[in-house]
Formats: structure tokens, C-alpha cells, sequence
């Protein structure tokens, strides 16, 4: 069984929906990434597996299964239980992340103290700990200074270690490295992964960066338009693409002798107004007329799915 998984998840805002059908699932050990353009609802599938969705959104459908428990239907007080301990997220910024008013150490001392009980002083001692295994330099006198006074890089190692300090079941990783440089964005994936081997935490790793996906996870989860449109192992995925957006994606990496990059014609479609069909097919270069109804996801090898008609010819044939 999945430590995580979820099945056909909808969210959606008034009318509009965001998250179409989203269903994928993390084992423990294990690192998921979730990749695809700005808006597509990676974060928002992130928010939905913290119990975090603003109070507008809506959830018509799908289940959201921890341990085989499904979190749709915990109660505000079970919520308050779960997040952090059971899931924990690091979100985009680290500086949003952490308060500014509070000592790094408080806040890490704070995570010990709600989910395993330990008084304010071994808190902080756990905190100071916690800071030299992820790495922070001079860990008793960093625990003492406040977020301002650190560098970009010993925020997210701080944000980090309040992270897996409560050895959660599953951790979510939000464009973990999006505002540092490529030595740092490597150091803390490594610290990622480290973490992650010595707690069995499983990892859902969210970017818009698949090359960052690539070198960190064991499953993918390619997203478009508020739905997964291939999933797979890594070597699958990006070795042997199946859906043009992802070949796609593939393509606009930056690549060693490039004068120039390549580009995904057109933009992402508006949630409010989607194009019949699959709804990468104003972009795509290879939509035929059966592109004018949506496929499913498409067996096209062991545990290879993709969302396009042309995944799997004779699968595809055979469909109506």
C-alpha cells in the first residue's frame, strides 16, 4: 500500500475547477516530483494534501488517503494533529516561512514541544541539534539569532529542519531551491535526500524545474492544466517521454552549446474557459481529431501512463 495516495482529487473554485482528477501516490522512502509550468496546481495539490486550500475552495470529489485513512474527512482538531507531525510541507520562501519576531531555535524548539511533548529547554536543545545535522554553521549561536540575520540558504536549512523534526510520514517540498544559486540548490536537495533516507520519510518534490526532478526522484508526476498528464518511473518519463508536453518540457531545458532555447508555443489554458477535449491540444503540434475527447490516462509500458491518444496506438484503436 502507498504511504500516500490520492485518488481522483477535485478542487475546484465556485464553478472553476482547479485540480481535475488528480490521482498519484508516494511509498515511504520513496521521492515523488510533481513538475509542470506556473499554474498548472502542483501547489495546490500540495495545499490539498496539507489540509492548507483557502476557505473558498471546494473539494466535489476524490480522497486524499494517509495509511489508508482518508484526510477529507478529519475534523479541524484531527487536522491540527496530523499537519506538522504526520505531513509536513517547506514552502517556496523561507523567509515567509518563518517568523520574524522568533529566534530560529524557538521555532524548531516549538515543533518538539507540540508534537512530542518535550519542555522548552530539551526543545531547544533538539533544535540545536536538529541545526548541525542539516548543516546550519556554528548550530548554538545560529539557534540564536532570528531569520533576518541568516543567509537565503540557512533559512531553508532551518525551514527544513522544523520540517523533519517531527519525522513526518510524508514531507512536501514546494520549488524547495527556486531563490538559491545552483551550489546551494544541490547542497540542499543532497540534505533533502539524506533526511529522507535516515527517517524513511516519503517526499513529494514540487517544480517547474525538470532537471531538477530528474536528479532527485524515483517517480513523476508531470501536471497540465490541473491534471496529471504522465506519470512513471524517472528513467520512463524522461528518457522516454509519451506525451508532448512533457517532450516538451524536455526540449525548453537548457542544454550545453544552446544559442537559444526552446520554447512551448501559446500559453496555458484559463481554468474558466477550457478547450474541448485535451487541453494541451492548442499547443500541440500532433493533435488530430480524436484530441477533440479528453483520453484518460494511457498505459504505455509497466507502471507508464500518459494522458494522449497517441501514448499507446493499439490501446488507443480500440477505444470508442
Amino acid at each position: 500500500m502507498p504511504l500516500l495516495e490520492l485518488r481522483n482529487l477535485h478542487v475546484a473554485f465556485g464553478p472553476v475547477e482547479v485540480l481535475r482528477g488528480v490521482s498519484l501516490s508516494v511509498e515511504a522512502g520513496k521521492t515523488l516530483g510533481v513538475v509542470g509550468e506556473s499554474g498548472c496546481g502542483k501547489s495546490m495539490t500540495g495545499m490539498a494534501v496539507m489540509g492548507m486550500l483557502p476557505l473558498t475552495a471546494k473539494v466535489p470529489e476524490g480522497e486524499i488517503l494517509l495509511d489508508g485513512r482518508d484526510l477529507l474527512r478529519l475534523s479541524k482538531r484531527e487536522w491540527l494533529d496530523i499537519r506538522g507531525q504526520e505531513v509536513s510541507m517547506v514552502m517556496q520562501d523561507p523567509f515567509t516561512s518563518l517568523n520574524p519576531m522568533m529566534r530560529v531555535g524557538n521555532q524548531i524548539a516549538e515543533v518538539y514541544r507540540l508534537h512530542q511533548g518535550l519542555s522548552w529547554k530539551q526543545g531547544r536543545e533538539k533544535a540545536v541539534e536538529m541545526l548541525h545535522k542539516v548543516g546550519v554553521p556554528a548550530p548554538e549561536e545560529s539557534a540564536r539569532k532570528y531569520p533576518h540575520q541568516m543567509s537565503g540558504g540557512q533559512r531553508q536549512r532551518v525551514v527544513i529542519a522544523c520540517a523533519f523534526a517531527s519525522q513526518p510520514k510524508v514531507l512536501i517540498a514546494d520549488e524547495p531551491t527556486t531563490a538559491l544559486d545552483v551550489t546551494l540548490q544541490a547542497q540542499i536537495l543532497r540534505l533533502l535526500n539524506d533526511l529522507q533516507r535516515e527517517q524513511g520519510t516519503g517526499v513529494i518534490i514540487i517544480s517547474h524545474d525538470i532537471g531538477v526532478i530528474g536528479s532527485v526522484a524515483d517517480e513523476v508526476a508531470v501536471f497540465y492544466a490541473g491534471r496529471v498528464v504522465e506519470q512513471g518511473s524517472v528513467g520512463q518519463v524522461l528518457k522516454s517521454p509519451a506525451h508532448p508536453y512533457t517532450r516538451a518540457l524536455l526540449e525548453a531545458m537548457p542544454k550545453r552549446g544552446m544559442d537559444r532555447l526552446a520554447q512551448i508555443p501559446g500559453q496555458p489554458p484559463d481554468f474558466a474557459s477550457m478547450p474541448q477535449g485535451c487541453s494541451f491540444r492548442p499547443r500541440c503540434s500532433l493533435a488530430f481529431d480524436r484530441c477533440a475527447t479528453e483520453p484518460g490516462i494511457i498505459a504505455c509500458g509497466n507502471a507508464h501512463g500518459s494522458a494522449c491518444w497517441l501514448a499507446s496506438p493499439e490501446r488507443a484503436s480500440a477505444k470508442t
